[in-house]
Parts: structure tokens; sequence; C-alpha cells
């Protein structure tokens, strides 16, 4: 790395070891607060004391269960199953050490999966995986009018991604929606815990059925989907009092403060403090993301042409302002470079980090030697064309990272169309601990800083429960809420799936 590059890279390991004490005020002595991130891989959890400092986590896989030709699913009962199994977890961790009860609990999580429930709050089919295929063709069936007016509305490009695809593939399916009401995974998990039956704006954002502009929901898509207003639960700002936690979870969460924190990306931006708005947010995993923070929405035709490249205006955790989303599938590429190339620890990928940062940047192949495709974000796919012998692992690896450089710099270039230039980026994600990664990044962002903490998504809700039992610090009350059952699964017809 040149001089230049390493003094565009700094370390944000100080900022991240002085944790949530330094903007929230302290909690109440005696009482934890513990964020909850619903992932894509898996479900975390981690606890802070009343100064803010991590005194627990862990961690469970996220329960999916896979069908044919991508289908992938989730079981409210396996999804709660898992909750309760993280939960106690933490309780015989913290219980090695302390008899502190937690006085509150933020929830984050992915954002488009969510569960239908009906009137008793029980869910009425399983939840559809973001990434699952299904609902591109309903996509491309609705309405002209939904498909012109689609982005500039929802502030989101129409594919199947998004939560109205997968609704109008379950309707079509023979699940009738009428009567029925939208929660997504954050939302579904803190209503199951004992909270209130309400929608977060940011990730209601992510569903296709929010106009951006009026923060309500889309007259016309509901039309399009046959639902009534009520579909869309009452909506809310993330971290704002969503009811406690019932007395069915364990004594040492019961009667604890309830909030659902918002969209994960997002929430883990806060746990950083990278949420102001001269800069990107990288999140670096499976996905790697840019956010960009706004003071107000930029409008319906912006939001068009943003789409055009891809990118999402849509709500934040914050009322009021909104956030630019930009990805791109590089991690789903890296990690498939490695697969193939047999590296499946860390000592490995180490190993060849310093293989890749003993190249020149460029690589030392000829130019074009090495073609690579596929980190567009509605791609995914992994194309390599080798036009020449010596074509290392390290090699690969360089030229996928100078490909997702290129697709980054399409996408900045798309937003600094619309708004200023950023003038920093704060790196973080797995992704970000190898040096090759920081080179590339430091090429096309501006003032890269890199964060090493390991949970941000977690730690970012749990500074928000923080946050939250600082300015309610009521004694909690333990309450069972018989009326709220374990949900439970209804089959939908034709999945393809396998029990």
């Amino acid at each position: 790395m040149s001089r230049d590059e390493r003094s565009n890279v700094s370390d944000d390991t100080s900022r991240r070891r002085s944790g949530a004490a330094r903007s929230e005020p302290p909690g109440p002595e005696g009482v934890l607060a513990a964020g909850l991130d619903l992932g894509s891989t898996g479900i975390k959890m981690l606890v802070v004391d009343a100064r803010g400092t991590e005194v627990a986590s862990g961690q469970v896989p996220t329960p999916w269960r896979a069908g044919r030709d991508g289908a992938t699913e989730i079981d409210a009962p396996a999804l709660l199953t898992a909750v309760r199994s993280l939960i106690d977890a933490i309780d015989r961790e913290l219980a090695r050490t302390t008899a502190e009860s937690i006085g509150a609990l933020a929830i984050a999580g992915m954002g488009e999966t969510g569960m239908l429930v009906d009137r008793a709050g029980e869910a009425a089919a399983p939840g559809i995986a973001w990434f699952d295929p299904r609902g591109a063709e309903q996509a491309r069936a609705f309405p002209e009018a939904v498909r012109r007016e689609f982005a500039g509305r929802t502030g989101l490009p129409l594919g199947a991604q998004v939560t109205v695809a997968k609704l109008a593939w379950m309707r079509d399916e023979g699940l009738g929606l009428r009567g029925l009401r939208w929660l997504d995974l954050p939302e579904f998990v803190a209503a199951s815990l004992g909270g209130d039956i309400a929608l977060e704006y940011s990730l209601a954002s992510r569903t296709g059925l929010l106009d951006q502009d009026t923060g309500e929901a889309w007259p016309l898509m509901l039309e399009v989907l046959g639902v009534e207003r009520s579909f869309l639960p009452e909506l809310r700002g993330g971290g704002t009092a969503w009811g406690r936690i019932d007395g069915t979870w364990g004594s040492r969460t019961s009667g604890a403060l309830l909030t659902v924190a918002g969209h994960d990306h997002l929430v883990a931006a806060a746990a950083s403090g990278t949420l102001g708005t001269g800069g990107y947010h990288v999140s670096f995993g499976t996905a790697e993301v840019l956010l960009r923070v706004l003071d107000a929405p930029l409008g319906f035709a912006a939001r068009q042409r943003l789409a055009d490249a891809l990118i999402n205006e849509v709500r934040h955790i914050e009322p009021g302002r909104h956030v630019l989303v930009a990805g791109a599938k590089t991690g789903l590429l890296l990690r498939r470079v490695l697969q193939s190339a047999g590296i499946t620890d860390r000592a490995a990928r180490d190993a060849l980090d310093a293989e890749v940062m003993s190249l020149p940047f460029e690589g030392s192949l000829p130019p074009g030697a090495i073609e690579v495709a596929g980190a567009r974000n509605d791609d995914g796919v992994l194309r390599l064309a080798l036009h020449t012998d010596g074509a290392t692992p390290a090699e690969i690896f360089g030229a996928v990272l100078r490909h997702s450089n290129d697709e980054i710099a399409l996408l900045v270039q798309a937003m600094d169309r619309e708004v200023a230039p950023a003038t920093s980026a704060t790196l973080t994600g797995g992704w970000a601990g190898m040096a090759a990664v920081r080179r590339a990044r430091s090429r096309v962002l501006p003032s890269v800083r890199v964060s090493e903490r390991a949970e941000e998504t977690a730690y970012g809700a749990a500074r928000i429960a923080h946050a939250l039992l600082a300015t309610d610090q009521r004694p909690a009350a333990s309450a069972v809420r018989p009326d709220r059952a374990s949900p439970r699964r209804q089959p939908l017809a034709s999945t393809g799936e396998t029990s």
C-alpha cells in the first residue's frame, strides 16, 4: 500500500472501544440493555451494562427452510424457537457474572422479509426470504401505472426482492390477504415477545407499500394487492416504546422495555456513529451496502433516476430523515473465489490477503488477462474469463476487487449527481478485515476509516435499547400476555419445498 493509500485509511478502534457511553446518558444501575439482530445468516444478541460496555453476546443460525429453485422460507415457530434459545443462552452466560436484569431490548434486522398475521397476531404463512426469487413474474405483471410510478413512489427498484412481489405471489398461490396484516421480521418478533403490533418506518420502507413523500401507505399498491389500509399497522419511528416483554420469555427479561430499532444496515451505522450526512457507511458482508444519510427526501424524479442505478432512497431510522442505499454483490463474489481456491479458514484467508498485497493493485498480469462480471446488485453470479496463464487465486481475488471497484464507482457517480459528494467513508463488516479490501476501497471512496467491531447491528440495537432505558426508568412490571399464542404455520400451495 502506498503512503497516500495508507493516509486514506484510518483505524476506528479507539472510537469502537469507547462504546455507547459517549453519546447516551447512563442507564439505571443494576439494569442491562440488549440488542437483537435478525440477520440473513445468523440471529445475534448483545448485552451492555449501564455504562454501555458489552457484557455478553451470542448467536444462533437463522432457521431458513430451503426448497427447489432457490425457494427459501422461515416458519414462525422455528424463528421464535431460535430467539428463545438465544435468550436462554445469554441468560446462562450472564448468570456466571451477574444477577442484573435486562431492562430493555431493541430489535433490528433484515428488510423485505416478514410475516402475514391474523387478528390474534398469529402467522398465517411462512416468511419468504428477501433473496428468494419468487415474485419476479408477479412484479413484471403489475399494472403499467404501478410499474411506471413504483420507483418514484417507493424509492425502490421494482423486482422480486421487494415485499410486494412476494405478497402478490402468495395471493396468486391462493392465500387470501384480506383481514391479514403485515409485519417485518423484527416487528413480528417484538409482537411475539409481548409488544405492540406496529411497523417501523425504515423497515416498512423496504416493502414497496410506502409512499416516501407522504410516509403513508401507497393507495394504488394496496388496491392492486386487494387489501385495505388496515393491512399496514400503525407506523412508528425506530427506538420508540413498543411495549414490554411478557413473563413467558424468562425472568431476566420479564417486563423489559421493547422497541424496534430498524433496518439492520442503518442500525449498524448507528453503532459506529457514522449517521451524519457527509459520509458513507459501508457495510461489507455478503452484500456490500453503501449508506448516505439525507436530511429530507429527494423527490419523485430523483428516486426514479436513482432506481435506474439500483439505488434506494428510503426512510431513515431517525424520523424525518431519509437515506440512500446502494449495493453490490462483492462479498458473495469474494466468498466464491475463496471457495474455488479451497480456502475455508481464517489462516488461509490471511495468507491469500498477504499474497494479494504483495502484488501491485493492478496485478502482475497483462491488462485484460482476467475478465470478471457479477458484482452488480441485481446479479451476483461470478463469471471469469482467463485469457492467459498465471491466474493464481491472488490474481483472481485482486481482479474481483478491481471489478467491484468499478461497480462502486458507478454507484458513487449516480449518488453524486443527486447530492454533494461525500467527504468520508467508514468501512465495516467481515471483509473489512482484509488489507486487500481496504486498499481497493481507498481507491474509490474518500478518507476511508475502518471499524473493527464484529457485531455492529446487535451493538447498535443495544445502544438504542440503552437510550430507551435511560429515558424510561419506571419499574418493569412482569406480565404474561395470554392473548399472544405462538404463531402457527399454514402451508402455501406450490412452494416446491421439501419438508
